[in-house]
């Protein structure tokens, strides 16, 4: 596919659609929201805690907590940190931010102090709004003029202020994500970008005021927050919100609320297909799966019972960037084509897939080297592409097809791990001389981490039970090996670096 290929977005448009893409009036994901919810203010909207909250409600709610975070003296561009289980607290907490102009950097509640402590020196936030144990104390260590709470915001009340007033190119959403080198990066997604994607998956999944979603995605993901939640209030729908995932509970939660759609990784599916009320799913107007590949057996077996998995393709820096179509054939293997607003371009030379839009974000949080290396020129003087560091191919029939990564990133269960940060952390064991980590392919999680290791002088290779446990405090728990290779040696150019591709290649199947 070359740049100046006209890109097949008609496969996404419903009936009778004049093909442009136009976002939403005023431009903004929380002036369009407003809009949204605004209109019929007693219908249900989201579902937690046992209990609906209503769209006047939910509305209401996070003005008050604006005017509580404004009270605290927090000001239109301020980085807010947000973490917690998916409740109508954090919901409320996330959308009051951005109602109130605020930055929100959400974040792994699996993270370890070390991993937070690095987003909160990277990003320097104003106000923490976390729910987990230990983080309000080291937050606070980190620095004592911080304004934390939890996400039921125990502040002082306080008027409310002028809302919504974030114009498209403001800064609403930093996303941290794995790179190449060095440590985590922040996305910077604008209130534009963030609408866009959640636009274009409205159009293409035909998403209505009439759907009700069962979202079990954590809302630090972009799938679970980006999609699932922005999508939800953008379409003037309804959500279910579950805290983690439990193939019953799930089940349960669809036919218990009259649920219409799942958003799902294939990790879910995976657990999924073997419960014997997986055919439940057949009853849902639209599955879908990303993060990572749903295998064709997979795909197959949902099939068998009537189930017709979406699978789609996005990262942090981008939303949502192509889907199979949700009128047509699903291709198992293929996450379809471009979606609506999204421009792919298929590097000639190394088949990398670059990608251009109105959801793609201009860079990232202080890192220019970063975003120089990450963004290509446009052949024809147009706007600048972003490296996805995915490689693809196209078929014949437009569909785009993931091959493998330029990048050395590992996606496990669909989260993101990146090697060397692995590699750091298990090279400080006694028993450790040497290692590099990779990703091996895996039915269940899409890839598991794998530990090559050179043991030390008058030590034996430590086991992945060892390694696990010495690096718990230090990593997330999906960023720990489940298998250890114990090797001589590893493969290296004759530059001295470890050659990674080579070690997947030699990475057993989990």
């Amino acid at each position: 596919m070359s740049p100046d290929r006209p890109q097949n977005w008609s496969a996404h448009l419903p009936p009778g659609h004049d093909g442009r893409f136009d976002l939403p009036a005023p431009g903004t994901l929380v002036g369009a929201w407003a809009d949204r919810l605004a209109d019929d203010p007693d219908r249900p909207l989201l579902h937690a805690d046992d209990a609906w909250t209503t769209r006047g409600k939910f509305l209401e709610r996070t003005s008050t907590v604006a005017g509580r975070l404004a009270a605290a003296g927090l000001v239109a561009g301020d980085r807010v940190l947000v973490s917690g289980p998916s409740s109508l607290d954090l919901a409320a907490a996330h959308v009051a931010c951005l109602r109130l102009g605020l930055v929100v950097v959400p974040v792994n509640g699996a993270y370890t102090g070390g991993e937070l402590a690095h987003i909160a020196s990277d990003c320097r936030p104003v106000a923490a709004l976390v729910d987990h144990d230990g983080w309000s104390a080291l937050l606070r260590d980190l620095d004592s003029e911080l304004t934390v709470t939890s996400t039921t915001i125990d502040l002082p009340a306080g008027p409310v202020p002028p809302l919504d007033r974030a114009a498209p190119g403001d800064p609403a959403v930093i996303g941290y994500t794995s790179g190449t080198t060095g440590a985590p990066k922040g996305a910077v997604l604008t209130q534009e970008n963030l609408l866009a994607g959640a636009h274009a998956v409205c159009l293409a999944w035909r998403w209505t005021d009439a759907d009700r979603l069962l979202l079990c995605l954590p809302l630090f993901h972009m799938h679970g927050l980006g999609v699932g939640l922005h999508g939800t209030l953008l379409a003037g729908g309804s959500a279910v919100l579950q805290q983690g995932f439990a193939p019953d509970r799930v089940l349960d939660g669809i036919t218990d609320h009259g649920c219409s759609m799942f958003f799902g990784v294939p990790t879910m599916y995976h657990r999924l297909a073997d419960h014997d009320r997986v055919a439940d799913l057949g009853g849902l107007r639209l599955c879908v799966a990303g993060s990572a590949p749903l295998s064709p057996a997979l795909h197959a077996g949902f099939a068998d019972v009537g189930v017709s998995v979406l699978e789609r393709y996005g990262m942090t820096e981008t939303v949502m960037l192509v889907s199979n179509p949700f009128d047509g054939e699903r291709r198992a293997g293929s996450v379809g084509f471009p979606l609506p607003g999204v421009d792919l371009y298929l590097d000639p030379s190394t088949a990398e897939i670059l990608v251009r839009g109105p959801n793609v974000f201009g860079g990232y949080w202080e890192r220019p080297d970063a975003n120089a290396e990450e963004f290509a020129d446009d052949p024809g003087g147009g706007d600048p592409w972003f490296r996805t560091g995915d490689l693809g191919s196209v078929d014949d029939d437009g569909y785009v097809t993931i091959t493998g990564r330029a990048k050395e990133l590992i996606i496990t269960g669909g989260l993101n791990v990146f090697p060397a940060e692995v590699d750091e952390a298990l090279t400080a064991h006694p028993a450790v001389a040497e290692v590099a980590t990779a990703g091996a392919p895996s039915e269940e999680w899409g890839e598991v981490v794998v530990a090559f290791v050179v043991a030390a002088d008058g030590h034996a290779c430590p086991t992945v039970e060892d390694l696990r446990d010495f690096a718990r405090d230090r990593l997330a728990s999906h960023k720990l090996p489940r298998r250890v290779v114990p090797v001589e040696a590893l493969p290296r150019n004759a530059l001295g670096k470890v050659l990674r591709h080579e070690l997947c290649e030699a990475a057993p199947h989990a």
